[in-house]
Order: structure tokens, then sequence, then C-alpha cells
């Protein structure tokens, strides 16, 4: 099921949720405690970014058919150095519940720009989320032992879904960046232990740069012997592997299998709340996985190089990763950090990422339509970091930055500027230490407006 099959099932299904709906608005009183609650949202993103303009030499001998008119030697560049003022995306949300028992959420993206990959030839609507749950809400503490089941694409129960910036942070890009597609069990052992499994398909390794726009790779007409020197739309970026989305549902491969026990404290929502959680996830990697807008396949046909006799030291087909991640709340600060080992056919990774926010309110200045005009302020700062152990194999993998160590600062601050309108200035400040030793920077700024109905 593509693209077109799940948007198909989503117009099936809110379909049914306002018809739904409407039913039960004319039920008697004694049932308003369970009856059936429709929400819809939308938000718009534009941005003004600039990107830093860097190029070094590719390692890997492009035959010239790929290669633009007059180059002798491929290069890693910055997707698209300058300053540009774009749209990244417009999401539409709908949600619906019915008592605590039952639970449905589909969340749309469309132009989907920074989410794309390719970036100029991907798709450009995409369903992040379509999902159905059945039992206790996660998000509440039970009074008692409680379980639930989550069926469809949703993200992964480890991921940080209250980010404080626009950008990502070199873990967060390469582990649980993407929803995947499968079933997910939860279960409350009483106020503070829980646990969680997942079986789900497993997001296909590819790569990307950790900046906005993850660049162009593998986009050469499909066929660029019958159309050779093609000239790039973007730049390559300076990739990273990490976890692509599930574009197709594919049930034919392993599953990939998650596991996850953790421990809180305090009262979610109230401002103050400690949850500790280690996890752990493993499956099998694929020979290959087709990709929509690059002639690169994933899993196993990109680690052993895109072209042949240039890939990397890979040994087996096995993919597992365990970490563990940190959520503190304390009125308006809050902390999060996560740590992460992988396996990567053979090879090693490892992650660690830390960022720290804090709200507070600002006094009454300004007011518009009878609303106060910046009520709040919110700085915060990431620190993330990668180290790839990917030492042997063809020294001429297409893209090197993949074998690379990788310190990112973002740092920034949103402003509050009406209720559902907020700014957000930020800097991401990378730095890669090459196989010589040398560092260089890849930095960009980002602004971004948000909108939000």
């Amino acid at each position: 099921m593509g693209r077109l099959g799940a948007g198909l099932a989503l117009a099936a299904w809110l379909a049914g949720a306002s018809a739904a709906g409407a039913q039960e608005s004319g039920d008697e009183p004694q049932a308003a405690a369970r009856e059936l609650v429709v929400e819809w949202g939308l938000e718009a993103k534009a941005h003004f970014r600039d990107s830093e303009l860097l190029r070094l030499p590719s390692p890997h001998p492009f035959p010239p058919e790929f290669l633009p008119p007059g180059a002798t030697q491929g290069f890693l560049e910055t997707v698209n150095e300058g300053q540009h003022v774009e749209i990244s995306t417009l999401t539409l949300v709908a949600d619906l519940r019915w008592a605590d028992d039952f639970a449905a959420h589909a969340k749309v993206d469309l132009v989907d720009l920074y989410d794309r990959n390719p970036t100029s030839t991907d798709g450009e609507v995409d369903v992040d989320e379509l999902w159905i749950r059945m039992g206790h809400d996660p998000a509440a503490l039970p009074e008692r032992v409680g379980a639930y089941l989550k069926a469809g694409k949703f993200a992964h129960f480890e991921r940080q879904n209250d980010r404080h910036l626009e950008s990502y942070g070199l873990v967060s890009t390469a582990f649980n960046r993407f929803e995947d597609q499968g079933v997910e069990l939860g279960l409350a052992l009483g106020r503070h232990l829980y646990a969680r499994f997942s079986a789900t398909q497993g997001n296909p390794v590819f790569f990307r740069d950790p900046n906005a726009l993850a660049g162009d790779n593998g986009t050469a007409d499909r066929d660029p012997f019958a159309h050779p020197n093609p000239e790039p739309a973007l730049g390559s970026g300076f990739p990273i592997f990490y976890d692509a989305e599930a574009e197709d549902l594919d049930l034919d491969g392993e599953l990939e299998t998650g596991f996850g026990i953790g421990v809180r404290f305090g009262e979610p929502g109230s401002g103050r709340e400690v949850n500790l959680l280690g996890w752990s996830y493993r499956r099998g990697l694929a020979e290959t996985v087709r990709l929509e807008g690059t002639f690169y396949g994933g899993d196993l046909d990109l680690l052993d190089g895109p072209f042949t006799g240039h890939g990397l030291p890979i040994s087996g087909d096995e993919k597992r990763e365990h970490g563990a991640n940190l959520w503190i709340y304390l009125g308006g600060f809050s902390f999060f950090g996560q740590w992460v080992e992988q396996e990567l056919a053979g090879m090693d990774r490892s992650g660690w990422e830390a960022e720290a926010a804090w709200s507070f309110d600002l006094p009454l200045a300004f007011a518009a339509g009878g609303r106060q005009m910046f009520p709040t302020l919110q700085p915060a700062v990431r620190w993330s970091r990668l180290e790839p152990e990917f030492a042997g194999g063809a020294s001429t993998f297409p893209a090197p930055s993949v074998r690379w160590e990788w310190t990112k600062l973002d740092y920034g601050v949103r402003l509050e500027v009406l209720a559902g309108i907020d700014l957000t200035l930020e800097l991401q400040d990378n730095t890669m230490t090459l196989a010589s030793g040398a560092e260089v920077s890849h930095d960009e700024l980002l602004g971004t407006l948000r909108w939000r109905l």
C-alpha cells in the first residue's frame, strides 16, 4: 500500500469519523461521558534559511555519465547555499476519541520540503501518521494496571515529540526521526513502571544531510546512460546514515521488534515530571529497498555501495540498537537526553544528544483582538554527537561523510507572537572531523514562522 492507498484509507477513516460524530451528537445525556469527539487542525510553516557554502571532493570515481557537463570529479556540497525564503509544509491533523478506551489519529503533510529525500524528486504529499489505539492512554498515569494496543503508522515510542527547535539533532535524525508501520503494545505496571513492545516494518537505511534539506543523491534520471551528464537541482549535502521514511507497506521482509521499559514520577502535563526509558530494537536488513526519487537502494544495497566494489566493511545483515532516554520537566524548564549504540551490518556507531529549554511568560506590553501579543519566550540549546566506527572496506564510498565524527550545536529562541502563531530563530553549528583529522564547519541559520489552527 503506497501513498495513494494510505490516502484512500485516510479519506475513508475521516469520513467515517465525521459520520459517527454526527450520530453521537444526538445521544441522550447519560451517554455524554462516552461520546465521540472529533478534532481537526491545520499547521503551516514558512522559513528564512541561510546555508553556508562548503564543497569537498568525493573519493568515488563516478562514471562520466553521472557527472554534470564538463565535470571530471564528484563533490559533496551544500544542498542549497545562500539565503532563501520557502514554505516547508502544510499539515492537516485529525483526532478522534471515545472515552478513555479508543483513540485514532491522522496527520498528512503537503509540500513536505524538509522531509523529502531526495529533496527535489521525492513525493510532496505524505501520510505521516495514521493509527488507532485501543485501551489505556499512555500519556496518563494509571490508577491500576493498564494496557493499550496501537496499530497503523506511528512514531517510535522513544522519540522526543516535544522538540523546542525546528531543527533535529544528529541522534534524532539518525535513529528515530520518522514514523514506522506496525503494532505497539503498552503496559502500565502501576503508577511508576511501564513497558513497551513493538513489531513494525522497519525504516529503510538511507542517508541525508542533517541540516534542513536532505539533498539530492541518486537522482540522475534513473537511467544516466540514456540521459547522460545531468545537472542536479540541488547538491548532495554531507550525508549521514539514518532510518528513512517507511514509504510502502511491505510485509514480506523480517519485522523489526522493539522493547522498552521505563519508570516515571510526577503527574504528566503538570510541569513536574521525570521519565527514564531504556529500549532496544532489532531487525534483519533487506538486500535492497526501493525508495522514491532515487536509483540508490536502501539497506544492504546502500551499505555495500551504490556502485559495485565501493562498499563499506559490512558483515551479516543484523541491525541492532539499544539506548536510554531521559525526560525532565520542572516548571518552565525541560531537559531531554538520549544515548544510542548501534550495530549496522557488523559496523558500530554511537550517538549522544541533550536538549535544554526554558519557557517563561513575558509581561503584557501589546495586545491585538483582545489577546496578549508576545506572551511567552522560550530559549533552547541542543548538543549532539555521532561517532561511527566504519574502519575498513573501500575508501571510495561515494559519501565519505558517513564515516566522519560529527558534533552539532543547535541554539535558538522561540517567541510566541499570538496564540497559535510563533517565530523561531536558530543556528545549526556543525563540526565534522574528516578522515585526515581536519575539522570543517557546515552551518545554517533557520528562521521559522509557524501558524496553527
